[in-house]
Protein backbone atom coordinates (compact mmCIF):
# COMPACT_ATOMS: atom_id res chain seq x y z
CA UNK A 1 0.00 0.00 0.00
CA UNK A 2 1.24 3.53 -0.52
CA UNK A 3 1.82 5.48 1.79
CA UNK A 4 -0.12 8.66 1.59
CA UNK A 5 3.23 10.97 2.54
CA UNK A 6 5.16 9.69 -0.81
CA UNK A 7 2.03 10.72 -2.88
CA UNK A 8 2.01 14.22 -1.50
CA UNK A 9 5.21 14.23 -1.83
CA UNK A 10 4.99 13.14 -5.96
CA UNK A 11 2.59 15.78 -6.21
CA UNK A 12 4.86 18.63 -4.80
CA UNK A 13 7.63 17.36 -6.46
CA UNK A 14 6.09 16.85 -10.39
CA UNK A 15 4.35 20.48 -9.33
CA UNK A 16 7.86 22.05 -8.86
CA UNK A 17 9.26 20.80 -11.75
CA UNK A 18 6.30 21.87 -14.02
CA UNK A 19 6.02 25.58 -13.13
CA UNK A 20 10.17 25.39 -13.84
CA UNK A 21 8.77 24.24 -17.49
CA UNK A 22 5.28 26.62 -17.22
CA UNK A 23 3.33 23.05 -17.25
CA UNK A 24 1.61 21.46 -14.76
CA UNK A 25 -1.39 22.24 -12.82
CA UNK A 26 -3.16 18.99 -13.60
CA UNK A 27 -0.38 16.11 -14.70
CA UNK A 28 0.60 16.12 -11.25
CA UNK A 29 -2.26 15.23 -9.49
CA UNK A 30 -3.21 12.73 -12.98
CA UNK A 31 -0.36 10.66 -11.78
CA UNK A 32 -1.03 11.34 -7.75
CA UNK A 33 -4.77 9.37 -8.58
CA UNK A 34 -2.73 6.54 -10.31
CA UNK A 35 -0.98 5.71 -7.55
CA UNK A 36 -3.78 6.05 -4.83
CA UNK A 37 -7.61 6.28 -6.33
CA UNK A 38 -8.81 7.36 -2.82
CA UNK A 39 -5.75 9.68 -1.84
CA UNK A 40 -8.51 12.65 -1.44
CA UNK A 41 -10.34 10.78 0.86
CA UNK A 42 -6.80 10.58 2.78
CA UNK A 43 -6.44 13.69 3.73
CA UNK A 44 -7.53 16.18 6.30
CA UNK A 45 -9.86 19.11 4.74
CA UNK A 46 -10.58 21.84 6.85
CA UNK A 47 -13.88 22.72 8.00
CA UNK A 48 -15.04 25.19 4.86
CA UNK A 49 -15.24 24.16 1.58
CA UNK A 50 -16.66 26.23 -0.78
CA UNK A 51 -17.25 24.93 -4.60
CA UNK A 52 -18.23 26.50 -7.65
CA UNK A 53 -19.79 25.43 -10.97
CA UNK A 54 -21.74 25.83 -13.81
CA UNK A 55 -22.01 27.01 -17.32
CA UNK A 56 -20.48 30.13 -17.09
CA UNK A 57 -18.71 32.05 -14.73
CA UNK A 58 -16.87 30.08 -12.31
CA UNK A 59 -13.28 31.23 -12.55
CA UNK A 60 -14.54 34.73 -12.15
CA UNK A 61 -16.71 33.89 -9.47
CA UNK A 62 -13.86 31.91 -7.52
CA UNK A 63 -11.29 34.69 -8.04
CA UNK A 64 -13.91 36.85 -6.41
CA UNK A 65 -14.39 34.97 -3.81
CA UNK A 66 -10.91 34.69 -3.26
CA UNK A 67 -10.26 38.07 -3.43
CA UNK A 68 -12.41 39.04 -0.21
CA UNK A 69 -11.39 35.38 1.88
CA UNK A 70 -8.14 37.04 1.24
CA UNK A 71 -8.88 40.60 2.19
CA UNK A 72 -10.15 39.28 5.40
CA UNK A 73 -7.09 37.72 6.36
CA UNK A 74 -8.60 34.01 5.85
CA UNK A 75 -5.90 31.06 4.57
CA UNK A 76 -7.06 29.80 1.22
CA UNK A 77 -6.27 26.86 -0.97
CA UNK A 78 -7.51 27.55 -4.33
CA UNK A 79 -6.68 26.14 -7.98
CA UNK A 80 -6.01 29.87 -8.94
CA UNK A 81 -4.72 28.20 -12.56
CA UNK A 82 -8.36 27.16 -13.49
CA UNK A 83 -7.52 23.69 -13.96
CA UNK A 84 -11.20 22.51 -12.59
CA UNK A 85 -11.30 18.78 -13.26
CA UNK A 86 -10.45 16.18 -10.09
CA UNK A 87 -6.71 16.10 -11.21
CA UNK A 88 -6.76 20.05 -10.86
CA UNK A 89 -8.28 19.90 -7.67
CA UNK A 90 -6.11 17.16 -6.63
CA UNK A 91 -3.28 18.82 -7.14
CA UNK A 92 -4.17 22.25 -5.35
CA UNK A 93 -5.12 20.06 -2.30
CA UNK A 94 -2.19 17.98 -2.07
CA UNK A 95 0.49 21.16 -2.65
CA UNK A 96 -1.35 22.60 0.33
CA UNK A 97 -1.16 19.34 2.57
CA UNK A 98 2.01 18.56 5.19
CA UNK A 99 3.46 15.48 4.22
CA UNK A 100 1.16 13.82 7.08
CA UNK A 101 -1.92 14.48 5.18
CA UNK A 102 -3.33 18.04 6.86
CA UNK A 103 -4.33 20.57 4.16
CA UNK A 104 -2.74 24.32 5.99
CA UNK A 105 -5.61 26.31 4.26
CA UNK A 106 -8.41 27.23 7.28
CA UNK A 107 -10.60 27.24 3.84
CA UNK A 108 -10.56 25.14 0.80
CA UNK A 109 -12.18 27.05 -2.59
CA UNK A 110 -12.50 24.77 -5.52
CA UNK A 111 -13.91 26.12 -9.28
CA UNK A 112 -15.19 22.31 -10.59
CA UNK A 113 -16.19 21.79 -13.82
CA UNK A 114 -19.74 20.97 -14.07
CA UNK A 115 -19.14 17.66 -15.85
CA UNK A 116 -16.65 16.04 -13.34
CA UNK A 117 -18.02 17.61 -9.76
CA UNK A 118 -19.67 14.04 -9.21
CA UNK A 119 -16.28 12.15 -9.57
CA UNK A 120 -14.49 15.12 -7.25
CA UNK A 121 -17.49 14.99 -4.72
CA UNK A 122 -17.21 11.41 -4.09
CA UNK A 123 -14.13 11.36 -1.91
CA UNK A 124 -15.38 14.86 0.06
CA UNK A 125 -18.48 17.17 0.15
CA UNK A 126 -18.06 20.68 0.01
CA UNK A 127 -19.68 22.64 2.57
CA UNK A 128 -20.85 25.16 0.41
CA UNK A 129 -21.64 24.31 -2.96
CA UNK A 130 -22.19 27.87 -5.47
CA UNK A 131 -24.26 27.02 -8.72
CA UNK A 132 -24.47 29.63 -10.98
CA UNK A 133 -26.42 28.47 -14.22
CA UNK A 134 -26.93 25.81 -16.88
CA UNK A 135 -26.78 26.85 -20.59
CA UNK A 136 -26.50 24.73 -23.90
CA UNK A 137 -22.78 24.31 -23.55
CA UNK A 138 -19.85 22.40 -25.62
CA UNK A 139 -22.48 19.89 -26.99
CA UNK A 140 -20.10 17.33 -27.44
CA UNK A 141 -19.48 16.85 -24.21
CA UNK A 142 -22.05 18.38 -22.36
CA UNK A 143 -25.43 17.54 -24.83
CA UNK A 144 -28.29 19.29 -23.69
CA UNK A 145 -28.73 21.07 -20.44
CA UNK A 146 -31.33 18.87 -19.09
CA UNK A 147 -28.52 16.03 -19.73
CA UNK A 148 -26.62 17.94 -17.80
CA UNK A 149 -28.67 18.76 -14.28
CA UNK A 150 -28.56 14.96 -14.31
CA UNK A 151 -24.98 14.73 -14.23
CA UNK A 152 -24.99 17.92 -11.80
CA UNK A 153 -27.27 16.38 -9.52
CA UNK A 154 -24.84 13.68 -8.60
CA UNK A 155 -22.68 16.12 -7.46
CA UNK A 156 -25.43 17.44 -4.51
CA UNK A 157 -25.09 15.97 -1.47
CA UNK A 158 -27.67 16.61 1.80
CA UNK A 159 -24.74 17.81 3.83
CA UNK A 160 -23.82 20.61 1.64
CA UNK A 161 -25.63 23.87 1.99
CA UNK A 162 -26.36 25.12 -1.73
CA UNK A 163 -26.19 28.37 -2.79
CA UNK A 164 -28.62 28.91 -5.67
CA UNK A 165 -29.07 31.35 -8.95
CA UNK A 166 -33.06 31.38 -8.08
CA UNK A 167 -33.22 33.47 -11.82
CA UNK A 168 -32.08 30.04 -13.28
CA UNK A 169 -35.15 27.05 -13.54
CA UNK A 170 -32.74 24.56 -14.53
CA UNK A 171 -30.33 25.61 -11.24
CA UNK A 172 -33.46 26.26 -9.13
CA UNK A 173 -34.59 22.47 -9.35
CA UNK A 174 -31.60 21.26 -7.22
CA UNK A 175 -33.37 23.59 -4.51
CA UNK A 176 -37.05 21.46 -4.90
CA UNK A 177 -37.70 20.61 -1.15
CA UNK A 178 -34.49 21.37 0.12
CA UNK A 179 -33.85 23.44 3.96
CA UNK A 180 -30.45 24.11 3.51
CA UNK A 181 -30.52 26.32 0.44
CA UNK A 182 -29.18 30.29 -0.04
CA UNK A 183 -31.03 31.78 -2.98
CA UNK A 184 -29.49 34.72 -4.95
CA UNK A 185 -31.01 37.17 -8.03
CA UNK A 186 -31.63 40.01 -9.96
CA UNK A 187 -34.58 41.97 -9.37
CA UNK A 188 -36.96 43.22 -12.53
CA UNK A 189 -34.53 46.20 -14.01
CA UNK A 190 -34.68 48.66 -16.78
CA UNK A 191 -32.72 46.01 -18.83
CA UNK A 192 -34.92 43.89 -18.21
CA UNK A 193 -37.47 42.26 -21.09
CA UNK A 194 -41.45 41.58 -21.47
CA UNK A 195 -40.14 38.32 -23.80
CA UNK A 196 -37.25 36.52 -24.33
CA UNK A 197 -35.70 37.95 -28.01
CA UNK A 198 -32.92 35.42 -27.76
CA UNK A 199 -32.07 32.79 -31.36
CA UNK A 200 -33.82 30.08 -28.90
CA UNK A 201 -36.02 29.81 -25.92
CA UNK A 202 -35.18 27.02 -23.17
CA UNK A 203 -37.35 28.75 -20.61
CA UNK A 204 -40.55 27.88 -22.49
CA UNK A 205 -41.25 24.89 -20.79
CA UNK A 206 -40.86 24.00 -17.11
CA UNK A 207 -37.77 21.69 -16.74
CA UNK A 208 -39.69 19.70 -14.10
CA UNK A 209 -42.76 19.03 -15.47
CA UNK A 210 -42.37 20.05 -19.43
CA UNK A 211 -45.66 22.10 -18.79
CA UNK A 212 -45.82 25.62 -20.35
CA UNK A 213 -43.29 28.31 -18.30
CA UNK A 214 -44.37 31.73 -17.22
CA UNK A 215 -42.45 34.42 -17.11
CA UNK A 216 -42.86 38.05 -15.40
CA UNK A 217 -39.27 39.22 -16.96
CA UNK A 218 -36.32 38.18 -18.39
CA UNK A 219 -32.67 39.40 -18.19
CA UNK A 220 -31.38 37.33 -21.16
CA UNK A 221 -31.88 33.93 -22.46
CA UNK A 222 -34.05 31.88 -20.06
CA UNK A 223 -33.09 33.77 -17.30
CA UNK A 224 -35.40 36.05 -15.02
CA UNK A 225 -38.55 35.66 -13.09
CA UNK A 226 -40.58 32.40 -13.98
CA UNK A 227 -43.30 30.37 -12.00
CA UNK A 228 -45.23 26.97 -13.66
CA UNK A 229 -48.68 26.75 -12.73
CA UNK A 230 -48.35 23.04 -12.85
CA UNK A 231 -46.11 21.76 -10.33
CA UNK A 232 -45.06 24.93 -8.83
CA UNK A 233 -41.30 25.16 -9.78
CA UNK A 234 -41.04 29.11 -9.41
CA UNK A 235 -38.45 31.96 -9.01
CA UNK A 236 -37.76 31.43 -4.85
CA UNK A 237 -37.52 34.61 -2.67
CA UNK A 238 -34.11 35.81 -2.87
CA UNK A 239 -31.46 36.43 0.11
CA UNK A 240 -28.98 38.48 -1.96
CA UNK A 241 -30.61 40.20 -4.42
CA UNK A 242 -29.53 43.25 -6.78
CA UNK A 243 -31.66 45.44 -6.53
CA UNK A 244 -30.66 48.36 -8.55
CA UNK A 245 -28.14 48.71 -11.36
CA UNK A 246 -27.01 50.58 -14.18
CA UNK A 247 -24.79 49.21 -16.56
CA UNK A 248 -24.29 52.62 -18.51
CA UNK A 249 -22.48 54.13 -15.13
CA UNK A 250 -20.84 50.45 -13.87
CA UNK A 251 -22.51 49.57 -10.54
CA UNK A 252 -24.69 47.27 -8.76
CA UNK A 253 -26.45 47.99 -5.72
CA UNK A 254 -27.00 44.45 -3.09
CA UNK A 255 -30.64 44.44 -0.64
CA UNK A 256 -30.70 47.69 -1.26
CA UNK A 257 -27.35 48.93 0.43
CA UNK A 258 -24.15 47.98 -0.72
CA UNK A 259 -23.31 49.53 -3.89
CA UNK A 260 -20.50 47.95 -5.81
CA UNK A 261 -18.94 49.81 -8.81
CA UNK A 262 -17.84 47.56 -11.21
CA UNK A 263 -14.54 47.71 -13.65
CA UNK A 264 -16.60 46.29 -16.39
CA UNK A 265 -20.34 46.01 -16.65
CA UNK A 266 -22.33 43.16 -18.53
CA UNK A 267 -25.00 41.73 -17.11
CA UNK A 268 -23.28 38.20 -16.80
CA UNK A 269 -20.74 39.92 -13.98
CA UNK A 270 -23.96 41.27 -11.97
CA UNK A 271 -24.47 37.44 -11.31
CA UNK A 272 -20.85 36.89 -10.85
CA UNK A 273 -20.34 39.73 -8.47
CA UNK A 274 -23.45 38.33 -6.75
CA UNK A 275 -22.99 34.90 -6.18
CA UNK A 276 -19.56 35.99 -4.73
CA UNK A 277 -20.93 38.17 -2.69
CA UNK A 278 -23.51 35.68 -0.97
CA UNK A 279 -20.61 32.97 -0.74
CA UNK A 280 -18.43 35.30 1.18
CA UNK A 281 -21.47 36.42 3.42
CA UNK A 282 -22.68 32.96 4.28
CA UNK A 283 -18.91 32.49 5.58
CA UNK A 284 -19.56 35.06 7.38
CA UNK A 285 -17.53 37.67 5.77
CA UNK A 286 -19.10 41.11 7.12
CA UNK A 287 -20.94 43.30 4.35
CA UNK A 288 -18.61 45.38 4.30
CA UNK A 289 -15.47 44.19 3.87
CA UNK A 290 -16.79 42.52 0.41
CA UNK A 291 -17.96 45.12 -0.92
CA UNK A 292 -14.18 46.59 -0.63
CA UNK A 293 -12.52 44.29 -1.88
CA UNK A 294 -14.95 44.19 -4.95
CA UNK A 295 -15.24 47.85 -5.01
CA UNK A 296 -13.67 48.23 -9.19
CA UNK A 297 -12.23 44.37 -9.28
CA UNK A 298 -10.38 43.98 -12.67
CA UNK A 299 -10.46 40.17 -13.25
CA UNK A 300 -7.07 38.64 -13.26
CA UNK A 301 -8.19 35.92 -15.56
CA UNK A 302 -7.15 37.22 -19.26
CA UNK A 303 -10.75 37.12 -20.53
CA UNK A 304 -11.18 41.07 -20.89
CA UNK A 305 -8.03 42.03 -22.31
CA UNK A 306 -7.48 45.87 -23.65
CA UNK A 307 -5.37 45.70 -26.80
CA UNK A 308 -4.40 48.14 -29.72
CA UNK A 309 -4.55 47.65 -33.71
CA UNK A 310 -2.70 49.99 -35.17
CA UNK A 311 -4.27 53.51 -34.58
CA UNK A 312 -7.61 51.67 -33.04
CA UNK A 313 -8.42 50.71 -29.61
CA UNK A 314 -9.77 47.98 -28.49
CA UNK A 315 -11.54 45.50 -26.23
CA UNK A 316 -10.92 40.94 -26.82
CA UNK A 317 -13.88 39.84 -25.40
CA UNK A 318 -12.65 35.86 -24.21
CA UNK A 319 -16.34 33.69 -24.74
CA UNK A 320 -16.90 30.01 -24.63
CA UNK A 321 -16.74 27.84 -27.33
CA UNK A 322 -19.67 25.74 -27.84
CA UNK A 323 -21.42 28.09 -25.92
CA UNK A 324 -23.71 30.52 -27.51
CA UNK A 325 -25.00 32.64 -24.42
CA UNK A 326 -21.42 33.16 -23.98
CA UNK A 327 -21.35 35.16 -27.26
CA UNK A 328 -24.23 36.31 -27.28
CA UNK A 329 -23.56 38.90 -23.67
CA UNK A 330 -19.95 39.63 -25.64
CA UNK A 331 -21.79 40.68 -28.58
CA UNK A 332 -24.34 42.93 -26.29
CA UNK A 333 -21.26 44.49 -24.88
CA UNK A 334 -20.80 45.57 -28.63
CA UNK A 335 -23.69 46.56 -29.59
CA UNK A 336 -24.34 48.51 -26.11
CA UNK A 337 -21.50 51.09 -26.91
CA UNK A 338 -23.02 53.77 -28.80
CA UNK A 339 -19.37 54.75 -30.15
CA UNK A 340 -18.80 53.63 -34.23
CA UNK A 341 -17.29 50.43 -33.83
CA UNK A 342 -15.82 47.32 -35.66
CA UNK A 343 -16.18 43.90 -34.18
CA UNK A 344 -13.95 40.55 -35.09
CA UNK A 345 -15.36 37.24 -34.38
CA UNK A 346 -12.44 34.72 -34.72
CA UNK A 347 -13.07 30.95 -34.96
CA UNK A 348 -9.74 29.30 -35.46
CA UNK A 349 -10.29 26.13 -33.70
CA UNK A 350 -13.63 24.58 -31.88
CA UNK A 351 -12.70 22.08 -29.18
CA UNK A 352 -9.91 22.07 -27.69
CA UNK A 353 -9.84 18.29 -25.99
CA UNK A 354 -12.05 16.64 -28.52
CA UNK A 355 -11.06 18.38 -32.36
CA UNK A 356 -14.29 18.63 -33.49
CA UNK A 357 -15.00 20.52 -36.88
CA UNK A 358 -18.97 20.89 -35.18
CA UNK A 359 -20.20 24.03 -35.91
CA UNK A 360 -24.05 23.84 -35.22
CA UNK A 361 -23.52 26.11 -32.50
CA UNK A 362 -23.06 28.81 -34.85
CA UNK A 363 -26.72 29.17 -35.87
CA UNK A 364 -27.78 29.46 -32.12
CA UNK A 365 -25.59 32.76 -31.66
CA UNK A 366 -27.67 35.97 -31.96
CA UNK A 367 -25.26 37.47 -34.79
CA UNK A 368 -28.61 39.55 -36.14
CA UNK A 369 -27.67 42.21 -33.05
CA UNK A 370 -24.68 43.17 -35.21
CA UNK A 371 -26.50 44.77 -37.61
CA UNK A 372 -27.06 48.02 -35.54
CA UNK A 373 -26.17 51.40 -37.00
CA UNK A 374 -23.19 51.56 -35.18
CA UNK A 375 -21.42 48.30 -35.85
CA UNK A 376 -19.56 49.76 -39.32
CA UNK A 377 -17.49 47.00 -39.99
CA UNK A 378 -17.29 43.02 -39.41
CA UNK A 379 -14.09 41.00 -39.75
CA UNK A 380 -14.96 37.37 -39.51
CA UNK A 381 -11.65 35.21 -39.06
CA UNK A 382 -10.31 32.03 -39.07
CA UNK A 383 -10.56 28.69 -40.56
CA UNK A 384 -14.04 29.01 -39.79
CA UNK A 385 -14.56 32.22 -41.29
CA UNK A 386 -16.50 30.69 -44.31
CA UNK A 387 -19.18 28.96 -41.69
CA UNK A 388 -19.37 32.23 -40.14
CA UNK A 389 -19.98 33.90 -43.69
CA UNK A 390 -22.73 31.12 -43.95
CA UNK A 391 -24.83 31.63 -40.84
CA UNK A 392 -23.90 35.47 -41.38
CA UNK A 393 -26.17 35.64 -45.52
CA UNK A 394 -28.94 34.46 -42.77
CA UNK A 395 -29.22 37.83 -41.27
CA UNK A 396 -30.55 41.12 -42.65
CA UNK A 397 -26.60 42.65 -42.60
CA UNK A 398 -25.24 44.14 -45.44
CA UNK A 399 -22.63 42.20 -46.36
CA UNK A 400 -20.93 45.38 -47.81
CA UNK A 401 -19.56 45.54 -44.20
CA UNK A 402 -18.52 42.09 -43.73
CA UNK A 403 -14.68 41.08 -44.35
CA UNK A 404 -14.02 36.92 -44.81
CA UNK A 405 -10.82 36.37 -44.44
CA UNK A 406 -9.23 32.62 -42.95
CA UNK A 407 -5.88 33.87 -42.46
CA UNK A 408 -4.92 34.99 -39.20
CA UNK A 409 -2.18 37.29 -40.16
CA UNK A 410 -4.21 39.14 -42.62
CA UNK A 411 -7.56 39.63 -40.88
CA UNK A 412 -5.53 41.27 -37.88
CA UNK A 413 -3.52 43.59 -40.37
CA UNK A 414 -7.62 44.34 -42.18
CA UNK A 415 -8.21 45.24 -38.67
CA UNK A 416 -5.31 47.44 -38.35
CA UNK A 417 -5.90 49.40 -41.45
CA UNK A 418 -9.28 49.54 -42.39
CA UNK A 419 -11.40 49.37 -38.93
CA UNK A 420 -13.76 51.89 -38.29
CA UNK A 421 -14.21 53.10 -34.56
CA UNK A 422 -13.51 51.32 -31.46
CA UNK A 423 -12.51 47.82 -31.88
CA UNK A 424 -14.17 44.70 -30.23
CA UNK A 425 -12.72 41.00 -30.59
CA UNK A 426 -14.69 37.95 -29.95
CA UNK A 427 -13.71 34.77 -29.33
CA UNK A 428 -12.59 31.65 -27.49
CA UNK A 429 -9.88 30.88 -24.55
CA UNK A 430 -8.18 28.97 -27.38
CA UNK A 431 -7.90 31.21 -29.98
CA UNK A 432 -7.56 34.52 -28.15
CA UNK A 433 -3.58 34.43 -28.35
CA UNK A 434 -4.39 34.43 -31.75
CA UNK A 435 -5.37 37.96 -31.71
CA UNK A 436 -3.35 39.38 -28.57
CA UNK A 437 0.05 38.10 -30.37
CA UNK A 438 -0.62 40.25 -33.33
CA UNK A 439 -1.59 43.23 -31.78
CA UNK A 440 -0.29 45.55 -28.56
CA UNK A 441 -1.76 44.89 -25.47
CA UNK A 442 -2.43 47.52 -23.05
CA UNK A 443 -3.89 48.11 -19.20
CA UNK A 444 -7.63 47.50 -18.85
CA UNK A 445 -9.38 50.52 -17.68
CA UNK A 446 -12.47 51.42 -15.85
CA UNK A 447 -15.38 53.01 -18.37
CA UNK A 448 -13.72 50.72 -21.17
CA UNK A 449 -17.46 48.83 -21.97
CA UNK A 450 -16.28 45.90 -21.18
CA UNK A 451 -18.09 42.73 -20.70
Amino acid sequence: MIKTAFVIFVCKALSLVGRLVGKGSSLPGKICLKLDPNILKKIQLPSSIIAVTGSNGKTSTVEMIAQVLKNSGKRIAYNKEGSNQIEGVTTFLLNDCTLSGRVKSEIVLLESDERFARHTFRHFHPTHYVINNLYRDQMTRNGHTEWMYDIVKQSVYEDTHLILNADDPMVARFGMGRRNVTWFGVDRLPLSQEHNDSVYNDGAYCPECKHPLIYDYYHYNHIGSYHCPHCGLHREPTSYTVTQASQDEGYIVINGQYRIDLSFTGIYHFYNTLAAFSACSELGIPAETIVSSLQNYTMKNGRIMAFRAGEHEGTLLTSKHENSVSYDQSIRVAVRDPRDCTVMIIVDAISRKYFTSETSWLWDIDFELLGAEHIRKIILAGTYANDLAVRFSYTTIPFDKIEVIEDMDQAVEALKERSIGYVYGITCFSDKEKLLSRVETVSLEKGGKEE
